[in-house]
């Protein structure tokens, strides 16, 4: 398979605090990788390195071959990695349909005057058409954006990464937060994207029933290393990570 992204002796640390020691992992173009791993093992500052929040103290990154270690975290967003928080970041007072509007006309490069009425771009009203309905989110593209569920504004949230065109989605904890009603309407949207097979996404999640049905391969970390990788089923029999992850039953939620 071909490598996306590449990590080598990844490091970073916090004074005498070691959050991310020595990874190294390659991630398979168009494939989705989950990363798991108890509270505290370096999953969401990794994912701060890869998307550049976070400089590493040694260790490199390569993203389709080139070296972005060093690259400011927009940079990396233009070179095609996208990236959603726990905490969801849409703007509010705009509604659905703007929302995705303004990433479509970012990657477009299109800057019109205020006065300008933005249909008068088809092209761009038939992108951020597309993926509104590509999340499922069409129905509501006339509502202010702060009215949407939780779950609805993560749906957006990604409608805007998708509308970057980014090759690389890294999401973490896209069910954090989420009603039990509204978790299965997201887990549709990444389980297209991953059947599509157009995108490469790294996800981060503690539900370990979504993580089975949903990748292709699975990471554990553990106090900032690399614990073991695998597919699904190999990373369930792994009595390391039993140990260290499911408190030694294979099954726990």
């Amino acid at each position: 398979m071909e490598t996306l992204l590449e990590t080598r002796d990844l490091t970073i640390a916090f004074g005498g605090h070691v959050a991310v020691d020595g990874v190294s992992v390659k991630i398979p173009k168009n494939r989705l990788t989950s990363i798991i791993g108890p509270n505290g093992a370096g999953k969401t500052t990794f994912f701060n390195l890869l998307s550049g929040q976070l400089k590493p103290t040694r260790g490199s990154i390569r993203f389709k071959g080139r070296e972005i270690t060093h690259l400011a975290s927009h940079a990396r967003t233009r070179e095609g990695i996208g990236r959603s928080f726990q905490i969801t970041n849409v703007f509010p007072g705009l509604t659905v349909r703007e929302n995705v509007r303004l990433a479509v006309q970012s990657r477009m490069g299109i800057r019109y005057p205020m006065w300008t009425r933005a249909d008068g771009y088809p092209e761009l009203e038939e992108k951020t058409t597309h993926w509104l309905e590509k999340v499922r989110l069409l129905p509501k593209a006339a509502m202010p954006a702060k009215n949407l569920t939780h779950g609805e504004q993560r749906q957006l949230e990604i409608a805007m990464l998708l509308a970057l065109e980014t090759e690389l989605l890294l999401l973490d904890e896209p069910t954090a937060g989420m009603s039990r009603e509204e978790v299965p309407a997201i887990l549709e949207v990444i389980r297209l994207l991953r059947e599509e097979g157009e995108r490469t996404i790294l996800l981060i999640e503690h539900k370990m029933d979504l993580i089975l049905s949903l990748s292709d391969r699975v990471l554990v970390l553990a106090a900032g290393r690399l614990l073991a990788e695998g597919t699904p089923e190999e990373i369930m029999k792994d009595e390391r990570v039993q140990s260290a992850y499911l408190g030694g039953d294979a099954h726990a939620p």
